[in-house]
């Protein structure tokens, strides 16, 4: 469940620190009773941002497919050893 804390938490930093790194995902700051801000670890940020690559990279070749851009794989291989002699 996402931890939910006011903005005027902030004040306690090492706290906060320590409760972004505990949590293992997103710690959201309201202010006012609203959505302000997201505060999360580096190595969740960095893990976030790996799988959005993956993502983007999967919808790269689907898109290639639905272009066809692509060839079948026993074909590309002959295609090698056709131009290499192999």
């Amino acid at each position: 469940m996402p931890r939910i804390i006011p903005i005027k938490d902030l004040k306690d930093t090492a706290k906060i620190s320590l409760m972004v790194r505990e949590a293992q995902e997103a710690v959201y700051i309201t202010k006012n009773g609203y959505d302000d801000m997201v505060i999360m670890s580096t190595e969740e940020y960095n893990r976030l941002m790996v799988e959005l690559e993956v993502m983007e990279k999967l919808l790269e070749g689907e898109r290639a497919i639905s272009r066809g851009e692509v060839i079948d794989a026993f074909e590309g291989i002959e295609q090698v050893r056709r131009r290499y002699g192999l």
